[in-house]
């Protein structure tokens, strides 16, 4: 299978070519030139899989120039019973049209182990397939989930750097304790003072800048992401859409070949771009409910067809989420208008000098078709962890807690009670003063971050993750904090350039 940019203006690539870039020349993002499809009877046999086997099932389609032996290894060192335990995304029953679908039993105890566990395999391989000689630097943004993932997932990887920039103040205490601990001979974690936007567009200046692509080459470097805007990040993420479907209908949540809705907290839109494919490859979906915080520029698209950055930026309870340039929905946009790479490239040149965009009614009842945006604030993110916990004796996180909510806001304005799976993105432990709030008491909110963990582990039983336990002992390696300006500077440094 080949590869293609959703700027049009690169030649097509091969996939390990794909990951090992990262971005596109042309700045735009890899997809595939088509997607393959799956039949019923293909997604339903996945009931009898293990999630490795499911993972080389979905990523054997697109890594066509991989093998199946490759990823048979790429899939076992990644989704170990060390890293995941017994059951790697276990999905929960809360009442009798929700489940929700843990994707938090990594290492780092959020969704992006899924794809960050096994990214930094699928990139070595790549790296020899395409003869690529120089070190790759990984280059991330991240809004707290991210940044650790990638950290934990890259670090003392052979022929590899990584430098992770994070919002200094935009990440929840456990999230910015889980990056300074993280020891490896190849790593480094620098804050900017700024968000998470200014992050995410710094780094890719730093991929768009030519002069330092030849000053990097010439030292013998290239760079590379870690992001959801590198392909390799996005493709592990749709296996656990069909993984999911498969253990619905094994436990009779449903029956084969019926449509069911996903409900997923969506910040660069990477998470649920990636259910989005799964439907185009043949999973039965309904409708893809985009839940989005007070940073609601995906919800408001989604209702009018106008894209528009130029808001108030909030830090909010949910900071995974607080993003207001949703890199991926490029890719989404090439998609409903069938490929045109020139409206697409229209549409990002307007974002860039303008802050906004239109993409007219027609393309808008398209995205109508397919999902339904709704936002939800702080108080009602805080009123949905308490009130579940109550009612259902289920724990969530901020970010599952507002895509619960969506789901619910759903269901009023539609009346479509059709089943629906909520995707939980991060262990409740990485909030746990927000969740302590919610669920516990104000008091307990202002504990200490460890001494907030033994407390919100007495109040539910569930087992605190043991890497976050470990953390209390372990020496802040990284104290660094620059302006986002400087983040050219802070890579040049880091490299010795």
């Amino acid at each position: 299978m080949l590869f293609v940019s959703t700027r049009g203006k690169t030649d097509l690539v091969c996939s390990a070519h794909a990951i090992t870039r990262g971005l596109a020349d042309d700045g735009g993002l890899f997809v595939p030139q088509k997607f393959p499809e799956l039949s019923l009877g293909e997604i339903v046999s996945m009931r009898s899989m293990t999630y490795k086997e499911r993972a080389v099932a979905i990523l054997s389609l697109f890594l066509t120039d991989y093998t199946k032996e490759e990823l048979f290894e790429c899939a076992d060192a990644a989704y170990s019973q060390t890293k995941f335990g017994a059951e790697p995304v276990p999905l929960r029953k809360v009442n009798e049209s929700t489940d929700v679908l843990e994707l938090w039993h990594g290492p780092t105890s959020a969704f992006k182990d899924m794809a960050l566990q096994i990214l930094p395999h699928l990139l070595t391989k790549a790296i020899a397939k395409t003869g690529e000689s120089n070190k790759v630097v990984i280059l991330v943004a991240t809004s707290g989930d991210t940044g650790k993932a990638a950290l934990e997932g890259f670090a003392n990887v052979k022929d590899t750097e990584i430098i992770v920039f994070y919002p200094e103040d935009g990440v929840s205490a456990i999230q910015k304790r889980q990056m300074l601990t993280q020891a490896g001979d190849n790593v480094r974690v620098i804050g900017i003072q700024g968000n998470f936007d200014d992050a995410q567009r710094g780094v890719k200046e730093l991929f768009g800048d030519t002069a330092l692509e030849e000053e990097l080459q010439r030292k013998g470097y290239v760079f590379s992401s870690a992001n959801s805007i590198n392909w390799g990040r996005l493709v592990p993420q749709i296996v656990y859409y069909f993984s999911a479907y498969s253990d619905a209908v094994a436990n009779g949540r449903i029956k084969a070949g019926e449509k069911i809705n996903f409900a997923v907290p969506t910040g660069n839109f990477g998470d649920i771009l990636a259910g989005y494919y799964a439907k185009l490859m043949g999973l039965p979906v309904a409708k893809f409910i985009c839940a989005s915080n007070s940073n609601n520029v995906l919800s408001d698209f989604i209702n009018t067809g106008i894209y528009d950055r130029r808001r108030e930026f909030y830090k909010t309870v949910s900071p995974s989420m607080d993003i207001l340039v949703s890199s991926n929905l490029e890719r989404l946009l090439y998609s409903i208008t069938e490929d045109d790479a020139a409206k697409v490239s229209e549409w990002m040149q307007q974002l860039a000098a303008n802050g906004t965009y239109n993409v007219g009614e027609k393309v808008n009842n398209r995205i109508l078709e397919e999902f339904f945006g709704a936002w939800v604030d702080e108080l009602e993110t805080k009123e949905t962890i308490g009130r579940v916990f109550n009612d259902n004796e289920y724990l969530m996180d901020p970010h599952t807690a507002v895509a619960w909510r969506a789901c619910e806001k759903y269901r009023l304005v539609s009346s479509d009670d059709t089943y629906c799976i909520v995707l939980s993105t991060a262990s409740p432990y990485k909030f746990s003063d927000v969740v302590l709030e919610a669920a516990g008491s104000e008091e307990d909110a202002k504990l200490e971050p460890f001494d907030g963990l033994r407390k919100l582990h007495a109040l539910s039983g569930l087992p605190i993750p043991e890497p976050m336990l470990a953390m209390e002992k372990m020496p802040i390696l990284h104290q660094e904090v620059i302006e986002s300006a400087d983040m050219k500077k802070a890579v040049e440094t880091a490299l010795k350039l």
